[in-house]
This record gives C-alpha cells, structure tokens and sequence, in this order.
C-alpha cells in the first residue's frame, strides 16, 4: 500500500502546505509546469519524488524530468503527461500509448482544472490534480491525495489550498 501527493502547475510558486499536506504520504508526484528547480529539489528533499515536466519548465528541469513518466506503483501502472488532456478528449501526443497499452493510472496537468474521471473504454482512473501554484486563471489551488493498494486507489482526498 502507497499513499501518494499528487499536485501539478506550481509554476514556482511555494508553499509549505505542500508539505504539511503531503506529511503522511510515501511519495509527492508532480504532473509538470514546476517552474524551479528549487521546488523540485524542496519536494524530492521530503519525499521520493517523481515528476514530469510541463510546457513552461526551462531546460534545466527537463533535464532532470522526462516529458512521459510510466512507472508501476503497488500493482499499478501509471503514465503522467503534462499536457494530455481527459476521457473523450485526449491529447493528440498521447493518445497513441493510451490506445495502445492504456495504465491503470493515468495523470495529466496543464489545464489546472481539478478533474478526476474514470475511463470505462480503456478501464482507467485519470486524475488531473489542478494547480497548486498561484500563475493562472484559477481561482482555487488545489492538490490529490489518495491510495494505491494492490493495484486499486482508494482514499482520493481533495485538498484546497487557501490564497
């Protein structure tokens, strides 16, 4: 069993909230547009960290970040993507591996509109965390929490971040 923090679109922004919220949970996963290298280096200082990056990270962070993260956790395969759109609207860059060997877990970022939605077509939770970071149209920050066991999530918690 695996607790996991997820969040996405910081754009630089901190918060120790990040923190505070992501305390009780065995990795903090980021779903791209970090923004600095320091927070990722902040998070990864906290917990086991995986990320990738998003369209407005520098080279630096692409070079410590792939642009796909597929990875298994607990009896789960996970795929993240930064931009890669949601059920019925897909990304055209992603949509190929979707098809093709969809995850059980699959993450996106970018649009920073908190969305969790089942795909009965490709037998897949997709989650899309928000934005935590204060850039953007947004008018709550938000990030994921929830639990990997044996394959199955469970536990997904919404946490919003005030200011």
């Amino acid at each position: 069993m695996m607790k996991i923090g997820l969040l996405s679109d910081t754009h630089a922004w901190w918060d120790e909230k990040y923190l505070e919220y992501f305390e009780p949970c065995d990795e903090i996963w980021h779903a791209g547009d970090i923004g600095s290298v320091e927070i990722a280096e902040k998070l990864a200082a906290f917990r086991p960290f995986r990320a990738v990056y998003g369209n407005i990270d520098g080279q630096e962070i692409r070079k410590m970040f792939p642009q796909v993260n597929r990875f298994t956790v607990d009896g789960a395969e996970v795929l993240i993507k930064h931009i890669g759109g949601y059920p019925g609207k897909y990304d055209p860059s992603i949509i190929g591996s979707l098809m093709t060997r969809p995850p059980k877990l699959f993450i996106s970022g970018h649009s920073h509109i908190l969305k969790v939605k089942y795909d009965k077509t490709l037998d897949m939770l997709h989650i899309n965390p928000g934005a935590a970071g204060m850039s953007g149209f947004h008018k709550v920050r938000t990030m994921v929490r929830f639990v990997i066991d044996n394959g199955a999530f469970k536990d997904l918690e919404v946490i919003e971040l005030a200011g």
